[in-house]
This record gives C-alpha cells, structure tokens and sequence, in this order.
C-alpha cells in the first residue's frame, strides 16, 4: 500500500474516535523523518487513548507495521509511527502548549478529511 493510503487510514481512524482539529502536515522535502505528519487532539486522557488505539489497531488491520507508540500510558502526547507518516494525539492542553503546527509551519496543510468524506 502507498503511504497515502495509510495517511487515510491514520486519519480516517482519528475521525472515528472523534479526534479534534485535525492536521495533516506534508513534510517531503522538509523532514527526513516521515513524509506526514498528523496532529489531532481529544479532551480527555481516554479520548487521546482511545484515538491512539484505533489508529494502531487500523494500520495493523490493513497490513502496516506499528514502528512505535509511545506516550501511550500517560495519554498525554501519544506519537504513533507508523514509518511515513507519524500520528501525534495530545491532550488538548498539551497540544496547545508545544504547537507542533507553528513548529513545523513551513510545512503545507492538506485536506485529508475532504478526501476521505468523499470516498464514503
């Protein structure tokens, strides 16, 4: 499978579990580490484990191989890797603290709720 396809389905089991703001980040050219990055946020510490989760267990479903998932117990900043693209779930405090969007704002958004809206 491409690596867009398993940004979709990253994103999309993010979706499920009710994730918020979701941002999906291109970083080709900008970082070696992975060719996207998501960000999402939930309002609760079972909320950012039960996203965290659902992705995990949706990449393994579809034949991706979970490289790491971190953060997981405290569920405050989850990192899912998933090789090319990298899932971080935040707490919603969390996530307005380290603003991983400002960060990394030299990387372009892309719309990857619309894509997958039109699929269903």
């Amino acid at each position: 499978m491409t690596n867009r396809k398993l940004l979709l389905t990253a994103v999309k089991a993010a979706d499920d579990k009710k994730a918020e703001d979701i941002i999906t980040l291109n970083m080709r050219g900008i970082s070696l580490i992975a060719d996207y990055f998501v960000i999402c946020h939930g309002n609760s510490d079972k909320q950012v484990q039960a996203i965290a989760r659902e992705i995990k267990d949706q990449a393994v479903k579809n034949g991706y191989e979970i490289k790491r998932l971190e953060g997981f117990d405290e569920a405050r900043w989850v990192l899912v890797d998933l090789g090319d693209v990298v899932v971080h779930v935040f707490h919603r405090e969390e996530r307005n603290y380290y603003n991983l969007e400002r960060l990394w704002g030299d990387a372009p958004t892309e719309d990857v709720l619309s894509e997958i809206a039109n699929e269903l």
